[in-house]
């Protein structure tokens, strides 16, 4: 009777269900630069400079236009209300809500985007 041990047994390793193909994320491919993730960060700064330049362009239409407004009238330049000239009751009164909602408008669009691209790459 002989005490050896029996030889081990051999095994093959192969990669797991090697014929299927290796399911990759978004945030990965974000990661590791390639070119699919280079096409979703491209769609996200597009979106938000596209956001940016629409709320630039909605400043430059109201508040950009009121200068030549009381250049152009000739009534509203020596216009005055409650003894202030009318263009700094308008400068002081007008831009600055309007230069907040802006603002606000802009933060909320830009979280909006964030969030729907959050959505797309964010886990399953």
């Amino acid at each position: 009777m002989s005490t050896e041990a029996p030889p081990p047994r051999r095994v093959r390793v192969t990669s797991p269900k090697a014929g299927q193909r290796r399911r990759t994320s978004v945030a990965s491919e974000i990661d590791a630069q390639t070119e699919l993730g280079e096409v979703y960060m491209r769609s996200l700064i597009r979106s938000q400079l596209r956001l940016a330049v629409g709320v630039l362009a909605l400043l430059a239409l109201t508040l950009g236009l009121v200068p030549l407004l009381f250049a152009t009238v000739p009534g509203l330049q020596g216009a005055r209300l409650l003894g202030v000239p009318l263009a700094w009751l308008v400068l002081g009164l007008v831009a600055y809500p309007l230069l907040l909602g802006l603002a606000v408008l802009y933060v909320r669009r830009a979280e909006r985007n964030e969030r729907a691209f959050h959505d797309l790459v964010g886990p399953r």
